[in-house]
C-alpha cells in the first residue's frame, strides 16, 4: 500500500458518522449511485456492500487503484472511473449523486463548482437526487511552538508508524476560504523520522449560496439534512437537489 493511500485512510477513512444518511438516502432513491471523489472507498464500500450499484468518481488513479483492489476481492457491485469532478461524462444516468466530505468544497470556486453542477445535473435520472456535503462553519485556530492539539491520528503499516497531527485552520484571504494544515511523519522501523506539512484550501460556502449556484444551471432545491459533529470532525449540511 503506498503512502497516497495510507495517509488518505489514515486522515479521512475513520469517520462512519455520515454513512447512516447515505445509505438512507440510497434506501429512498435507489440505485444506481453516483460516488463523487469517492477515495479508496469509504462510502462507495459501505453502499456496495449493502447491495446497491455503486459508481465511484475520483481523480486520485493510485486512491482508485486501491477501491477496485478491495472491490473485486468481495466481489462487490462497484466500478470505478478516473475523471475530475468538473468535466465527466460517463454516459449513465443515476438515481442519487452523493458528494461526501465537503468534496465540493475542493473544487476551485464558484467556477468549479458550477462545473461539477452540470456534470451532475446531465447524469441525474428523471426524479433523481444529487446530495452534498459541506461545512458552513470552521473553527479557526493555530498551534504554537510546544501547545498540545488535537490528538493526531495514527497507524502502523509493515513497521513503519505513520502519524498525521492537525496544526491549523486559518482564513484565506485570497480564496474567501480556509486552509486546513497538518504534519505528516513517518517513523520507521529503525527510528528514522520524515516529516512534511500538507495543506488544503477549503472554498467557503454557504447553503443558500450552494442552492443559488444549483438554480443557475436548472437544479431545484429539495431540502437540507444535518450530519452532526463528532469529536474529531465538524458536523455538515448535506444540501438536496432534484432535476
Amino acid at each position: 500500500m503506498n503512502d497516497a493511500v495510507i495517509w488518505h485512510e489514515l486522515e479521512c477513512g475513520s469517520y462512519h458518522q455520515d454513512l447512516p444518511l447515505w445509505l438512507a438516502l440510497a434506501g429512498e432513491c435507489g440505485g444506481p449511485v453516483l460516488d463523487i471523489g469517492a477515495g479508496t472507498g469509504r462510502v462507495a464500500g459501505a453502499l456496495a456492500r449493502a447491495g446497491y450499484q455503486v459508481t465511484a468518481l475520483d481523480r486520485d488513479p493510485q486512491l482508485l487503484a486501491e477501491l477496485a483492489r478491495r472491490a473485486d476481492e468481495v466481489p462487490l457491485p462497484l466500478q470505478t472511473v478516473l475523471r475530475d469532478a468538473r468535466e465527466f461524462d460517463l454516459g449513465s444516468l443515476f438515481a442519487l449523486v452523493i458528494v461526501p466530505m465537503q468534496t465540493v468544497q475542493l473544487l476551485g470556486g464558484q467556477a468549479g463548482r458550477r462545473a461539477f453542477l452540470r456534470c451532475a445535473l446531465r447524469h441525474l435520472r428523471p426524479a433523481g437526487v444529487l446530495a452534498i456535503a459541506i461545512a458552513t462553519a470552521l473553527e479557526c485556530f493555530e498551534l504554537a511552538d510546544g501547545e498540545p492539539g488535537p490528538l493526531p491520528d495514527v497507524s502502523e503499516r509493515d513497521g513503519f508508524v505513520y502519524f498525521s497531527q492537525p496544526t491549523a485552520v486559518r482564513r484565506d484571504g485570497r480564496s474567501d476560504g480556509f486552509v486546513l494544515e497538518r504534519r505528516r511523519e513517518i517513523v520507521s522501523p529503525a527510528g528514522e523520522r520524515t516529516c512534511s506539512e500538507d495543506r488544503i484550501t477549503l472554498d467557503r460556502l454557504s447553503v443558500g449560496r450552494l442552492q443559488r449556484e444549483a438554480a443557475d444551471v436548472g437544479l431545484w432545491a429539495a431540502g437540507v439534512r444535518r450530519i452532526a459533529p463528532t469529536f474529531e470532525h465538524v458536523g455538515s449540511e448535506v444540501v438536496m437537489f432534484g432535476a
